[in-house]
């Protein structure tokens, strides 16, 4: 379950566009991982709401707390490959927000675990001028730690998110070989459909 907290944490997939702190100074990439992280914990803690499984809640959450520092259309274009650049710009919005409500969607449940667990951020090494780096952390509470570790890229005087490794998967490469049959059978209109579909289906299973 806590893998799947922290794939819909960052996806998709967590109140204010942003915390105070990220605007009011430029972090480290370790110092931005460990707020933001602190930020959607406190927030799913502080909210019952979101412990009793309100989706609305927990995609307010997650538009708040997470989107606004993902770099998610490069997250979507890489999980779609090739037939991303082909696609045109309402094909690409379509599939934008079906991926993104995918996430939310499938993940959303997992929130409603999070209770005394903890982001511990590693110490990184990295050039100053460095613009991609992986930070690399664990989430520890009560079992095994799990591994939880952050593709980011320079965006102006801060940080954007654009992959996420959780328990030694990498969540674009999950999603690209998941996508690709439908992309091979029917482009990328069969993939926003099944996309789409899929979205129905997991929405009238939580009514």
């Amino acid at each position: 379950m806590l893998r799947r907290f922290w794939l819909a944490a960052l996806g998709g997939a967590a109140l204010l566009l942003t915390s105070p702190l990220l605007r009011a100074e430029a972090l480290s990439a370790d110092a931005f991982v460990k707020q933001v992280s602190a930020d959607v914990i406190d927030a799913v803690k502080a909210d019952k709401a979101i412990q009793a499984g309100d989706v609305a809640r927990i995609r307010a959450l997650v538009d708040a707390k997470v989107m606004p520092h993902v770099n998610f259309q490069r997250m979507t274009a890489t999980s779609v490959g090739p037939q991303w650049r082909s696609a045109s710009p309402d094909q690409q919005k379509r599939m934008l927000t079906e991926f993104q409500t995918l996430m939310v969607n499938t993940y959303s449940g997992a929130l409603t675990q999070v209770k005394d667990q903890a982001v511990v951020v590693k110490p990184l090494r990295a050039a100053p001028d460095q613009t991609e780096l992986v930070v690399r952390s664990e989430v520890r509470g009560k079992g095994d730690p799990i591994q939880l570790d952050y593709r980011l890229e320079k965006a102006g005087d801060g940080w954007k998110i654009y992959d996420v490794n959780v328990g030694g998967f990498w969540l674009v490469d999950a999603y690209k070989g998941q996508f690709a049959k439908d992309l091979s059978a029917g482009g990328i209109d069969a993939l926003i459909t099944r996309l789409a579909d899929k979205n129905k289906s997991l929405a009238a299973a939580k009514n």
